[in-house]
This record gives C-alpha cells, sequence and structure tokens, in this order.
C-alpha cells in the first residue's frame, strides 16, 4: 500500500543523524525542523520559566508571615539570574522554541530590576570620601584592619562590631589620619572633620549600636548616622528570623525622618539589601551610593565570596559621584567607600 504523504507525516517523521535520528529507547529525537512538535514541546520549562518571572516581578508580594520567607527571597533575588542558563539548556535539549520564547520573559523583568546596576556609573571627583566597615569581633587582625581603613583616604570612617578589648588599638591606629572621633557601645565614628552634637540612637537593642553626629565638613553640617542593624538568622523551625533587626530599622528610620540637618548619610551592616522590604523605613528616605554611582552589585558579604550588600551607604541631599568595595580585611565583612558631592 502506497503511504500517504500527508503535511504531519512530512513534518513529524524523523531524519537522519543526530537530530532526527531515533534515541536510545528508539524513539525520535525532538529537531528543530519540526515545525509543529518545536512549538509544542518543553511547556514544563516554559511553565517554570513564566513562574520565575513571576517570582521576581511581584517579590514585594511573597508573605513575611511564615519564616520571614519573602525578606529571604528579596536579599539573595538577584541570583535568580543563575537559573536561566539551566532553562535555556532545557530549551536546547528539548529543541523548544516555546521555551525559549518563554525564558525571555523573566530575562527582562530580572534585566529592568538589576539591569542599571550592571553599568558603571561611577564618576570623578567628589567632595567627601565616607567608608563603613564592620570589622568583625572575631577578627584576627585588627591591627591590620585598622591600618588600612587609615589608608583609605577616606575623610569619615564609620565602624561597627568595635569589641571594648580593641577599641583603644583601633583609636591608636586612626589617631593620626582621624583626629576627631567618638565611640558609643560597639560602633564608632571617625573624621577628619570637627565633630559635635554625638549621641547614641535608639534602635531597641537594649544596647548601643547605633550613634549620631554631625561633622562640619568644608561645606556645611552633615549629619552622619552609623548603625549595625540586628542580625537575621535562617533556623529549622523558626524560618528566616529577622523581627529585631525589622523594628530597628523602623527606629532608626524615625531618628533619621526628624533629623534637621539638610545633609544626611547613613553608614553601616544594616543586615538587609536594598530590595529587602524590612529597610523600607530607610530606603524610602534615602538614597543609595552604589545604586546611582556603583558599577555592578558591589556585594560585601561574605568577603571571602561575597553573595549580597549588607553594608550601606545612603545619603540625603548629597550626590553620590563613585561608590565601591575596597580590599578585603581579616573581617567577614569587605569595607565598602563612596564618594560625593554637596
Amino acid at each position: 500500500m502506497a503511504q500517504l504523504d500527508t503535511p504531519d507525516a512530512r513534518e513529524g517523521a524523523p531524519e537522519g543523524g543526530p537530530e532526527g535520528g531515533p534515541d536510545a529507547s528508539g524513539a525520535p529525537r525532538p529537531r528543530w525542523s519540526d515545525r509543529v512538535g518545536r512549538w509544542r514541546r518543553g511547556l514544563w520549562p516554559a511553565g517554570f520559566a513564566l513562574a520565575l518571572a513571576l517570582l521576581v516581578s511581584l517579590h514585594a508580594r511573597m508573605p513575611n508571615r511564615i519564616g520571614n520567607v519573602g525578606s529571604l527571597l528579596e536579599t539573595f533575588l538577584p541570583w535568580c539570574a543563575l537559573l536561566f542558563p539551566v532553562l535555556a539548556l532545557c530549551a536546547v535539549l528539548r529543541r523548544s522554541v516555546t521555551a525559549l520564547v518563554a525564558l525571555l520573559v523573566p530575562v527582562l523583568v530580572w534585566t529592568n530590576l538589576f539591569g542599571g546596576l550592571l553599568l558603571d556609573k561611577t564618576g570623578s571627583g567628589g567632595e567627601l570620601m565616607v567608608v563603613s566597615h564592620n570589622v568583625d569581633a572575631d577578627n584576627g587582625d585588627h591591627a591590620g584592619t585598622a591600618r588600612q581603613i587609615a589608608e583609605s583616604g577616606a575623610d569619615v570612617v564609620a565602624l561597627q562590631e568595635v569589641p571594648g578589648s580593641e577599641r583603644e588599638l583601633y583609636e591608636a591606629e586612626l589617631a593620626e589620619a582621624y583626629p576627631h572621633h567618638a565611640v558609643e557601645g560597639t560602633v564608632g565614628l571617625w573624621s577628619r572633620y570637627p565633630m559635635e552634637d554625638v549621641a547614641p540612637v535608639d534602635t531597641g537593642m537594649g544596647w548601643t549600636r547605633a550613634l549620631r553626629g554631625t561633622v562640619q565638613a568644608e561645606r556645611g553640617p552633615v549629619a552622619v548616622y552609623v548603625a549595625h542593624l540586628p542580625s537575621v538568622r535562617v533556623q529549622f523551625r523558626a524560618g528566616f528570623t529577622a523581627e529585631q533587626r525589622d523594628r530597628s530599622a523602623e527606629l532608626l528610620g524615625e531618628a533619621i525622618a526628624a533629623e534637621s540637618v539638610d545633609h544626611a548619610v547613613l553608614l553601616g551592616d544594616l543586615n538587609g539589601t536594598m530590595n529587602d522590604r524590612a529597610l523600607a523605613p530607610l530606603t524610602s528616605q534615602l538614597r543609595s551610593t552604589q545604586g546611582a554611582a556603583g558599577a555592578g552589585f558591589g556585594f560585601s558579604w561574605p568577603a571571602g565570596f561575597p553573595m549580597a550588600r549588607i553594608d550601606q551607604i545612603l545619603v540625603r541631599t548629597l550626590e553620590p559621584v563613585s561608590s565601591w568595595t575596597l580590599s578585603a580585611t581579616g573581617s567577614d565583612h569587605l569595607p565598602v567607600a563612596a564618594r560625593v558631592d554637596f
């Protein structure tokens, strides 16, 4: 009997060679020339790609009620891009045009959120250079860390997690470069310019991990806040625990909102990224120097393999010119730096 030459038979029949030949089970391999199959195959990776796009675009709607999963997602949201090559490989192996087209959706959503950070927006100049560093209480080389900070060329330095036993060491190492300084609890502020009105800031922790001072810079006063917000934990039963950090961010935001000095800068380990909704009391009124004048994400933690920027420099009525991370010290955080104009 003669074989019918139908369109389905012509388009679906296997072709010779590695693309059209049978696989190990004897079934025909998927091929790009199959005009019908290349659109029908790959529905699972296509569906996963669309779900990923929804997750990235609607991350702010992810509930925090159970284990603070919303904040956890937002902390590492840029890393969702690691799934793109996996989905692309699945699409290619399945010879699926549908999966490839669907993959464009999360790529475009991610690019809209983070593409600007990949551009180099750094400028030259900047009248005031600031540095912030969590020196890490378990740092094995506080003396070396202090020397690196002193050699940074910054005009204002904010340190967090300064152990009481190492306070005199930092004061001695930084004294020549920064004749004006103040330490409250475990945070300290060092400046080339005179400082006044230094006082602790209540962040609801029961001990001091934030301070505020007025730095009399050449172009006028700047209110400088130094803060180390509570740490967050990922626990098996409790999930991503961050309630104390969130409350401290609210109190710090209230203090900055009431600030009477026009120019203000917040330097510190905030234990959260700019995408984390918990930092909204701060990010709603302050501008990130890294986002405005950095190159890349500027990840600062952990120092050995930085995965998130939880060390922030945020400003009000100051114009960011450049923002970057400094070389690693003995700490588990990288120092972060910025130059700003008035």
